[in-house]
């Protein structure tokens, strides 16, 4: 089993499409370990995406992120790092497969959605993150 973290952005949020998200997740045989819903301060979203600063989408990211709740959470299967991002579908809904998460209901980069974790790495920095008290083991 290998644990991994999964956001519905404010995007998401607004759409009401948190409830979608959990389904597909639970209906791949995931399992839900931790959630809680919160808004995303400067400094947070800062750490969240701390390997895009310098970037010029950065200070786009921060505002979409932070511009209302986000439901971020931690979910175990096996490998679930890779079958996550592959429910989740590409970054650019305009190449997010039919099928996938982004795929069916996004259409603009700036706003896609749902962020997954893309290795144990970053899962691991990002339950750390936003749930301290979850211990982060790569697999169990």
């Amino acid at each position: 089993m290998e644990k991994t973290f999964i956001m519905v952005k404010p995007d998401g949020m607004r759409r009401k499409l948190a409830g979608e998200v959990i389904k597909r997740l639970e209906a791949k045989g995931f399992q839900l370990l931790a959630a809680r819903v919160l808004s995303m301060s400067r400094d947070m979203a800062s750490e969240h995406y701390k390997e895009h600063q310098g970037q010029d989408f950065y200070a786009g990211l921060i505002k979409h992120i932070t511009s209302g709740p986000v439901l971020a959470m931690v979910w175990q299967a096996p490998d679930a790092i890779e079958v996550a991002r592959l429910l989740v579908g590409h970054r650019n809904p305009l190449k997010a497969a039919v099928g996938t998460i982004r795929g069916d209901y996004a259409s603009i980069s700036a706003e896609n959605l749902v962020h997954a974790a893309d290795s144990p790495e970053a899962a691991a920095r990002e339950i750390e993150l936003f749930f301290p008290d979850v211990k982060y083991d790569s697999k169990e």
